[in-house]
């Protein structure tokens, strides 16, 4: 049974999160609450069937087969509500070389792609990557909460003749879980102007509270048919290292075009240590994810009431979903940059910086809350030392 409370050490095994901090950040002595995987250990079932497929000592050429696939079916089912067949399947690395393949596939250079800001950066780089255009259809923010302006995202798609929308749902960073409402308001608008859905549903089963996800997919036929989406364990079961993804579409062209995309790329199955992940994270891993969230639920309302108790200046939105914290440092009155050194050098927390996810988030940071306790309260202490240094 996965202990959350015990602290892991994680340098000296090459982990983005802690091995390569201090030369992100410049400081050794930073405290890396940032990159999205979690310090906690996997699901016991996950380490065992990994194990037992180590022991094997055989690591060839691998392919899912029927087990995998009912697995995979039954998850999506089960979790999001919505029924999909085996072969609306494609399996990929990852989201993100998933969504730089579905561009390509499903929209020509030169066209606009819409995407909701403050937003997770790759969704910029899918796009411009390959001779796509942003357009932004900005979040609207009222110091508490970010909702979305249909009456803009609506005139964007017309205005720019927009012909893929890259959904993040639940949204990446702001913390939104999409409302039924909300999500069919914006699907119904894309069928409106045959507008293909891309649907980042990565963290789609790191909800809180009451909250639910929705697949946007699952609403109806005709916006089923308008969208693809990218689902993985790898946020859920912090299992990002071992590279497993998967990418479900239902309309006969769609697939056809990513069949071409995805062979064309010579990506047509997983690694042999990621299938084998993903097939023991969605069969016995329940428990471990109901034991995950009510963990994240302590550390998010630890974080909120001890900013809130002990400084004004920072302030948590708060999240509907993902471990991930944004936070308003405007209060602290500066410029990007200095945002940047202050948490370096003088919190010594390692945190992203929020204008990475586009000028809508200037003076804003993204925590990652997804660690023990102990960890936690050092990242927290840290914060209020230094603001209260800086207004004494």
């Amino acid at each position: 049974m996965t202990n959350f409370k015990e602290v892991i050490e994680r340098k000296g095994t090459r982990s983005v999160k802690w091995d390569f901090a201090d030369k992100l950040f410049k400081n050794e002595d930073i405290l890396p609450m940032w990159v999205a995987d979690m310090d906690f250990q996997v699901p016991d079932a996950v380490t065992t069937a990994l194990q037992n497929r180590v022991s094997h000592g055989i690591f060839g050429y691998t392919l899912p087969d029927e087990d995998v696939k009912n697995t995979i079916t039954s998850w999506v089912k089960n979790h999001y509500d919505y029924e999909i067949e085996k072969d609306w399947i494609f399996y990929s690395p990852g989201v993100v070389p998933s969504l730089h393949m579905l561009v390509q596939a499903l929209s020509e250079i030169g066209d606009n792609v819409l995407i909701q800001t403050p937003v997770y950066p790759p969704f910029y780089s899918v796009i411009k990557n390959h001779g796509r255009h942003i357009i932004k259809n900005e979040l609207t923010f009222d110091g508490e909460r970010y909702d979305i302006d249909f009456e803009d995202f609506e005139q964007k798609i017309k205005d720019n003749n927009v012909t893929l929308f890259i959904l993040c749902s639940p949204h990446n960073p702001v913390g939104r879980v999409w409302t039924e409402d909300e999500l069919k308001k914006m699907a119904d608008i894309c069928l409106k102007y045959d507008v293909t859905i891309l649907s980042d549903e990565i963290h789609a089963d790191l909800v809180l509270g009451n909250n639910k996800h929705f697949s946007i997919a699952s609403l109806s036929e005709d916006i089923d048919d308008a969208t693809v989406t990218c689902y993985s364990p790898t946020k859920t079961f912090n299992l990002a290292g071992l590279q497993a993804s998967y990418v479900v579409a239902k309309d006969k062209d769609k697939r056809k075009r990513l069949e071409r995309q995805f062979h064309g790329q010579g990506i047509n199955m997983l690694n042999t240590l990621g299938l084998t992940a993903l097939e023991a994270a969605y069969k016995d891993g329940e428990q471990w994810l109901i034991d995950l969230r009510e963990i994240l639920a302590e550390n998010v309302a630890y974080v909120r009431d001890r900013l809130h108790k002990e400084t004004d200046t920072i302030k948590v939105i708060e999240p509907e979903g993902t471990y991930l914290l944004w936070l308003d440092c405007r209060k602290l009155g500066l410029e990007h940059e200095e945002l940047k050194t202050f948490m370096q050098n003088e919190a010594k927390v390692g945190m992203n910086d929020g204008a990475s996810f586009g000028e809508e988030g200037k003076g804003f940071m993204r925590m990652n809350i997804a660690a023990p306790k102990e960890t936690i309260e050092a990242g927290v202490e840290r914060l209020i030392q230094a603001v209260n240094k800086r207004e004494a």
